[in-house]
């Protein structure tokens, strides 16, 4: 009878940790949501910025996981290579727009002028 004692015990346990992990993750995302709606439109690609350092990290993780996991699951294999994948279309996908964002900053150059530069032996 002790050994069921200890079960439900455990089981108790268990379910308050993975209950108060529910209500931190759901927690987190209406203080993300709420932080982000406040961000003028002006700052979104260098706060992007910032995140594709975080999901690189998050990246390196699960690649981590993946790799010491001694015997996994289909489904944890699963789910970890999904991670891996969407993690690296996000930290892909915002250099690009990251790297788009700055291009929009670079001055243009005048045709006439580089040729001007050229036949003086000064430019490229």
């Amino acid at each position: 009878m002790a050994g069921g004692v200890a079960g439900g015990v455990a089981a108790d346990v268990v379910s308050a940790g993975l209950l108060a992990n529910l209500a931190i993750l759901v927690l987190a995302g209406f203080v993300g949501f709420a932080v982000i709606s406040k961000v003028p439109n002006t700052l979104h690609t260098p706060l992007m910025s910032g995140t594709n350092a975080i999901h690189g990290i998050v990246l390196l993780g699960g690649l981590v996981v993946l790799g010491r996991l001694p015997d996994p699951s289909a489904l944890d294999a699963v789910i970890l290579v999904v991670a891996i994948v969407f993690g690296t279309i996000n930290v892909v996908g915002g250099f690009l727009v990251t790297d788009r964002m700055l291009g929009m900053f670079k001055t243009k150059r005048d045709p006439a002028r580089v040729d001007e530069t050229r036949a003086q032996g000064r430019g490229r």
